[in-house]
């Protein structure tokens, strides 16, 4: 059987450890917790970055203009 969760060991600068102890304490939650939420934030920051650059290159192939996307949605979303 295995675990639901991966224990890590990471190093931080004092700095950092300091500022997210504090952090954590404030908000009532685990230094585990705060971890997983910022990881969270940053994968959906990454995913959301691939989808971006992926719209845009489908644009350029396409020959449209970033102002062009606006007015498109637009135009798909009066027609439904």
């Amino acid at each position: 059987m295995s675990r639901a969760t991966k224990t890590w060991t990471i190093s931080l600068p004092p700095k950092m450890v300091k500022e997210a102890e504090k952090l954590a304490r404030d908000e009532n939650r685990t230094k585990s917790e705060l971890i997983r939420e910022a990881l969270r934030f940053y994968l959906d920051e990454k995913e959301w970055q691939y989808l971006y650059r992926y719209g845009a290159k489908k644009a350029i192939e396409k020959g449209f203009a970033e102002s062009d996307i606006e007015k498109l949605v637009d135009e798909i979303r009066t027609r439904n």
